[in-house]
């Protein structure tokens, strides 16, 4: 087969570089003769680490999609054939003219809270100050710790766990995904290992800290009449997964929520059966407990499951 190269479009973080490798890797398992290139390509949320994620669409004048605007108009300018995204910072209502194509399968979901001196937490003292840019993050941890302060900060995984242990830093700690710490090679059992330095980890999962959407999945991104791309792509596609973060994604598009709306989902797949449960926080009210509930359904029709389950919110 006389395959013509594909170009891939990445931002150039060490995690979004590691993701692509990922992509790539499979691309060539499942095509052999494929030749792909890529190129770097820095969005909006790479070029003003300095904004608040608040104040992009005043600043920048991006409202959302900060980490994928500009990939976009790769793709649509055909300077790419496809993106590689971490699928939690891709909107769940993408622009007309683009489709989620594939999924890598799914790495472990959860949350993990670094802490300088061991905490986990439970044991955090009052008054700690958690740095996360994650709003969805910043309720969790107000709704089970409201004693406990949190602040945005910003820049990629190594960045932030150096700001954590920088001589002047005021945090006690900070929040950052599972996955990509296990994909850059940082997470050794209960700590991170970065720069000589051994930060104590606590892995929160359960019941009462749920992930974003789509997190630990790495989606590929395409122009949605692309047919030839899309066909390359089906052959690395994971369907449990793809399935997974299609009703995740769904919710929150019928939710009409965004990657900075407090919501936290979680789908358990039990062969043909998907089961999703939701933590649904107020934006106007700080104080509100979250709505919690779950629906079940099949991976043959992750859009249903989603609808049954955004109908029950809009009726609590």
């Amino acid at each position: 087969m006389n395959e013509k190269a594909l170009i891939l479009g990445t931002r150039g973080s060490e995690l979004a570089l590691c993701q692509a490798d990922m992509v790539t890797a499979a691309l060539n398992r499942a095509h052999p003769t494929l030749k792909i290139e890529r190129r770097i390509i820095a969005t909006s949320g790479d070029k003003r680490p300095d904004l608040r994620f608040s104040e992009f669409n005043e600043v920048a004048h991006v409202d959302k999609g900060i980490f994928i605007k500009e990939l976009e108009m790769a793709l649509e300018s055909g300077e790419i054939d496809f993106a590689v995204h971490s699928l939690k910072d891709v909107p769940s209502d993408l622009a007309k003219g683009f489709a989620i194509t594939a999924v890598l399968p799914r790495a472990n979901t959860e949350d993990v809270l670094l802490t300088r001196d061991g905490y986990t937490l439970d044991t955090l003292p009052a008054g700690a100050k958690i740095g996360t840019s994650s709003v969805r993050r910043q309720r969790m941890i107000k709704w089970r710790r409201p004693d406990v302060v949190t602040e945005e900060i910003r820049g990629n995984v190594p960045t932030r766990v150096r700001k954590l242990f920088a001589p002047s830093s005021q945090l006690d700690g900070i929040l950052l995904a599972r996955a990509g710490l296990e994909r850059l090679g940082l997470l050794k059992g209960d700590a991170v290992q970065l720069d000589g330095q051994t930060i104590p980890a606590t892995i929160l999962g359960g019941d009462d800290f749920l992930p974003a959407a789509g997190q630990g999945a790495i989606g590929i991104e395409i122009r949605a009449n692309d047919e030839a791309t899309h066909a390359v792509l089906q052959a690395i596609n994971e369907p449990v997964t793809f399935a997974s973060v299609l009703a995740e994604r769904e919710f929150l598009r019928l939710l009409g929520a965004g990657c900075q709306t407090p919501v936290g989902a979680r789908t358990f797949v039990n062969g043909n059966e998907l089961r999703m449960r939701v933590l649904v926080f107020s934006e106007e009210n700080a104080e509100a407990a979250p709505v919690d509930l779950e629906a079940v359904g099949s991976t043959t029709d992750p859009l249903a499951l989603a609808t049954e389950l955004a109908s029950k919110v809009q009726k609590h």
